[in-house]
C-alpha cells in the first residue's frame, strides 16, 4: 500500500508549519503550500507541455507545463521533481536549474483553489514520455514559439500558473522571446 502524500504548509516566509494529507489540502480554502513547477526540453530544445488528467481535482483537462508537485517533508525540490517525472510521465530529467525561484500565485477553477509558493525550474528530459493516465491525459513537444502560439491562441484552456510562468520566464531571458 503507497503511503499518503504529505504536503508542506508554509507560511508567508516560506517557512514549513506543518503538514496535511494532499487529498485535504485542495478546496475553497486551501493553505498556502510548497509546489514547484518545471519545464522540460528535449535534446533539440522543445518543450514538453502536458494535459492535466480530466479527473484530477485541481485544474482538470488544461494544458501546462511538463511537470508540476509538491516536495515532501524534508524533500528537496530536485528529489521530488525526479520523482514526479518519473511517477507522472516515466522520465528521467537531467539539468535542473531554476529560473523563478520566489514564484508565488494563487488560482481558482471550479471552486477549487491553488495556493502555492512555487518555485520554477526549467531542466531536460530523456526518453519518450509513458504517462499515467490518472495524472495525464495528453502530451506534446513544441518549439517554444509554437507553444507560445498555442498559448495565446487557446487561452483559457492552459494553467493560468503556466501562462504567468511562461511570461516571466521569457521577460527573465531565459528562453528566446516567441
Amino acid at each position: 500500500m503507497a503511503a499518503m502524500e504529505l504536503i508542506v504548509l508554509v507560511d508567508d516566509e516560506g517557512r514549513s508549519i506543518g503538514t496535511m494529507p494532499k487529498p485535504l489540502v485542495h478546496h475553497g480554502e486551501t493553505p498556502l503550500h510548497r509546489a514547484f513547477s518545471v519545464y522540460l526540453f528535449d535534446d533539440a530544445g522543445r518543450l514538453l507541455v502536458t494535459r492535466r488528467a480530466a479527473d484530477k481535482q485541481t485544474f482538470p483537462g488544461m494544458w501546462t507545463n511538463s511537470v508540476c508537485g509538491h516536495p515532501g517533508p524534508g524533500e528537496d525540490d530536485a528529489a521530488a521533481i525526479a520523482r514526479r517525472a518519473e511517477f507522472e510521465l516515466g522520465l528521467q530529467v537531467s539539468d535542473l536549474r531554476p529560473a523563478l525561484p520566489s514564484y508565488r500565485y494563487r488560482a481558482e477553477f471550479r471552486g477549487i483553489v491553488e495556493n502555492e509558493i512555487c518555485p520554477v525550474y526549467l531542466g531536460r528530459f530523456t526518453g519518450s514520455p509513458d504517462p499515467d493516465p490518472t495524472e495525464v491525459g495528453e502530451w506534446e513537444v513544441l518549439d517554444w514559439a509554437a507553444f507560445r502560439r498555442r498559448q495565446e491562441a487557446e487561452g483559457d484552456a492552459w494553467s493560468p500558473w503556466c501562462r504567468e510562468q511562461t511570461r516571466l520566464i521569457e521577460e527573465a531571458g531565459l528562453v528566446p522571446a516567441a
